[in-house]
């Protein structure tokens, strides 16, 4: 039985980490006593008891805390955002290539990635390494996210004021924190214009890219190469060239994975079929936060990574 402290599990990702980790037959929880969570001797304490800790902590809290690990010589899986282009740290999406799942469970410091992100990445990536789309492209993506990705403050305000809007854009200043790791890791040449937005709703996204080809490249080509790199991935599924949910009514909403870890992929196109958007929808809580963390700590336990990443 491997051993895992969350610090932070308190917040809105931790809570959902404990929620995974109690159904898991390989892991048992070390908690802090609440009236020590910010006692760093205590956090010290349990970081070098337990296997893996994870960081459910703002920015800089999580900072503070992976100076403890580096100390004690602990390993880590940080749900922050600050490690996710740092130096030292493995990018914890094991659908980013065929090497990633043997870093992540070789690393001591693995970094989760951001919901947004997860999406972008998961279309992006493959098809700039296999020429079908420009690194050096001018790319935007618009999203919307339920209101649980904006933590205790904004759940808050939508579950309990009658002011939350039913839809709002932000991001507007274009210098959001996810755009390193969207750049870095996609593998674009510069970062995209990236307007997220959140909506009355509590789990779920949707992550857009439009999409304009030159040249002999056709949207049907780029579902396919999709479809072809995430073929034997348990948690991505690449959806048929030009589906959506409901024919009769052609929305696609951001609903239906909520408390899995899962991604679904499309490659929606004009009739021209040099023109259109790839869409990613997943649970912003799930594959965007604690399922994913989940099944990164199953890779760096060497358990199967499929245990316990579904509420």
């Amino acid at each position: 039985m491997k051993k895992v402290f969350i610090d932070g599990e308190t917040g809105t990702t931790g809570l959902q980490v404990r929620d995974r980790l109690v159904n898991h037959p390989n892991i048992s929880i070390i908690s802090i006593d609440p009236a020590k969570k910010r006692d760093v001797e205590e956090k010290r304490r349990l970081m070098k008891e337990a296997d893996v800790t994870v960081l459910c902590l703002p920015d800089d809290a999580a900072k503070d805390s992976v100076v403890l690990a580096k100390e004690e010589g602990c390993r880590i899986l940080d749900a922050s955002s600050v490690h996710r282009v740092a130096d030292g740290w493995v990018y914890g999406l094991p659908e980013l290539d065929v090497t990633q799942r043997a870093k992540i469970k070789d690393a001591q410091f693995v970094s989760n990635p951001g919901c947004y992100p997860t999406g972008a990445i998961l279309l992006l990536k493959p098809l700039v390494e296999a020429g079908l789309l420009p690194a050096s492209g001018d790319y935007s993506i618009n999203a919307i996210s339920g209101y649980s990705g904006g933590g205790n403050a904004l759940i808050e305000r939508y579950e309990n004021t009658d002011n939350a809007p039913i839809f709002g854009a932000y991001g507007l200043t274009f210098n959001h924190k996810h755009l390193p790791e969207i750049k870095t890791w996609s593998g674009i040449n510069k970062a995209p214009i990236f307007v997220p937005s959140v909506g009355s709703f509590s789990q779920g996204m949707l992550t857009f890219l439009p999409i304009q080809l030159k040249g002999e490249v056709t949207m049907a080509q780029l579902q396919a190469k999709l479809a072809d790199v995430y073929a034997t991935d348990s948690f991505v599924k690449v959806n048929d060239f030009n589906a959506v949910e409901d024919a009769a009514a052609p929305f696609l909403t951001p609903h239906g994975l909520e408390n899995t870890n899962l991604v679904e992929l499309s490659v929606l196109s004009g009739p021209d079929n040099q023109s259109g958007v790839l869409v990613a929808k997943l649970d912003n809580l799930g594959k965007g936060a604690s399922g994913a963390a989940v099944q990164n700590l199953n890779i760096m336990l060497g358990f199967a990574e499929e245990t316990a990443v579904n509420l």
